[in-house]
Parts: C-alpha cells; structure tokens; sequence
C-alpha cells in the first residue's frame, strides 16, 4: 500500500477472486510492472497506466498498450465506451478527487463493465486502536496511514461513493486480514459481543467488483 519499489513487484492474488467471469479489454491503473497481468484472461487485450516510467517499461511486455503517467493527465488517450474491465489495486486512495475519477472512468467502460478494486479500511483494528485510545493520528510509509493517502473509505462509504457515481457494487469483501495472534482473540471477543456487527475492522483493505450502471 505504500509508494515503494514494493508495489511495482506486488501481484495481489487475493484479488484474483473478483474479477468477472467475462471480459475481453482490460485496463489496468497503477499496472506497476505488470505482475497482475497473470491472472487475467490469456487472450484478453489489455492495457496498463503506471507513474513509474521503468516500470511501466516492463509492463508493456506483458501488455498492448502501457500510458505513462498519472491517469487524469493521461485520461484523454483512452478511447471511450471501450473497456469492459478496469483494475484499480491499490490506486484510488491516492487520487485528490476519486468521485471525479470515477464519473471518468465509467466513460471508458462499456455498458455493464466492472471495476475491481481494493482500498485500504480506515476501521481496520490497528487504525482504530490509535484514534480511540492513543488518541493519535500518525502518517507513515506505509498501510492505513500511507503519506500518499489522500482519502480514507469505510465499506459503507465505499458502496455509497461508488452508487452517487454509476456504479453498482457486486461483492464488496474485506481482505488482508489481521495476523497478529492477540488481535486475533480481541476480534473473535468482539465479534461474538456485537453478533458479527465489527467484524469489518479485522480487514486491512476491502476488495471490490462493482458494475457500471446504465
């Protein structure tokens, strides 16, 4: 989730699970080197937006076309109404204006084609420890907190983001789950008091595949 040589190599199988069954053009933002490609559809076209422009070089070997930048300063190099998948790991959370990303992106998506995403979970345990009980809010390299992160989702704020722009989410999952062996025992405590109601902050992310409206 950081802004390291880390994402670039990083090829998220857990979010594998979400893509359609079908599709034949993909878009790929923040496609780093490329990695992710492998669980895509052998025979599908697709194309990758990636920042880091050495990296980008070693995406278009796994791909049709690869667009070097930022995708608001790339946007208007992607034909419209043309892709029924766009991929996002790991990338929303770093946009200034995600609503505006996604009245945009829903432009290049066919009728009825997918987003897949993840995006970090701001109720995550760890996250929550530090604001209710430290009563601290501190920026680091990496996770919840990323320096890079601009904006922050709960599933809640997540689905409602994703419905008041076009979109409507199909499954919706937490991922990335706590390790930690204490943590662990704390949620299963939690979780059994509130019937289930916390069992989102055990998550580090939330995965999802949401469809475009028409």
């Amino acid at each position: 989730m950081s802004d390291t040589r880390h994402r670039y190599h990083n090829d998220r199988p857990e979010m594998a699970r979400f893509l359609p069954h079908t599709y034949s053009r993909v878009l790929e933002i923040g496609c780093g080197e490329g990695i992710f490609a492998k669980y895509l559809r052998p025979d599908s076209e697709r194309w990758g937006i990636e920042v880091d422009e050495s990296s980008a070089h070693i995406a278009a070997s796994h791909m049709k076309t690869v667009l070097c930048g930022k995708y608001h300063e790339v946007s208007d190099d992607l034909p419209e109404n043309y892709f029924d998948l766009v991929v996002c790991n790991d990338v929303i959370e770093h946009m200034e204006d995600h609503e505006e990303f996604l009245r945009s992106i829903r432009t290049k998506l066919q009728d009825s084609g997918c987003l897949v995403a993840s995006l970090p979970n701001v109720r995550y345990i760890r996250n929550l420890n530090e604001v209710l009980f430290l009563k601290d809010w501190r920026y680091r390299d990496a996770g919840i907190l990323d320096r890079t992160h601009l904006r922050f989702f709960t599933e809640r704020s997540l689905v409602r983001s994703l419905s008041e722009n076009g979109f409507l989410a199909e499954e919706v999952r937490g991922i990335n789950r706590t390790k930690n062996p204490f943590r662990r025992v704390v949620l299963l405590l939690i979780q059994a008091v509130t019937l289930g109601y916390y069992a989102d902050i055990q998550y580090l992310q939330f995965g999802v595949r949401a469809r475009k409206r028409t």
